[in-house]
């Protein structure tokens, strides 16, 4: 995993911590967690080296086959994946699952999450204006930039093992 400098952290957990304050948490559409669900299922299957399908992505995960097509039209499209077609078609992930971060797979598929901040003030009070974009809203997504950066594909394979795992000891207990 990527070392993150502990301040962006200070500044992640401050923004986080305040949302949360706000009864609100960080929106990730459908789009976005489907399209991190259906990786993170592809890279466990890495290793054999087989095209995976999206019927198959479909039912492992119970998403509907229509929008994991959309959802792989923006993966493919920003090489995160590529297809095949045919009888043993599907689709690889294009990179090894370590070098493939969350921030590349929200940034292909989610078109809000980064947008810049619309001015709020500006005409009226440039200072409070330049204030809150430089001093909060671009400390922020630098921050969760970061963060999301220092997040690895592989990252996320190893805790669905785990918790995997976790689930098999309580149910046996």
């Amino acid at each position: 995993m990527v070392s993150i400098d502990k301040s962006l952290f200070y500044l992640y957990d401050k923004y986080i911590l305040f949302i949360y304050e706000m009864g609100d948490t960080m929106r990730i559409s459908a789009k976005g967690r489907y399209a991190l669900a259906a990786l993170i299922y592809m890279a466990q299957r890495e290793q054999n080296g087989e095209y995976i399908t999206i019927l198959s992505i479909s039912e492992g995960l119970g998403i509907s086959k229509i929008y994991l097509e959309q959802v792989f039209s923006l993966l493919k499209k920003a090489g995160l994946v590529f297809s095949a077609k045919g009888a043993q078609g599907g689709y690889q992930l294009a990179r090894p699952s370590k070098a493939i971060t969350v921030l590349d797979i929200l940034s292909a598929v989610e078109v809000s999450l980064f947008e810049p901040a619309q001015e709020t003030v500006a005409e009226k009070n440039p200072a409070i204006e330049k204030a809150l974009r430089l001093s909060a809203f671009e400390v922020v997504d630098q921050s969760l930039r970061q963060a999301l950066r220092g997040i690895t594909l592989a990252d996320l394979v190893r805790a669905a093992e785990k918790y995997k795992e976790e689930q098999a000891i309580m149910f046996y207990i």
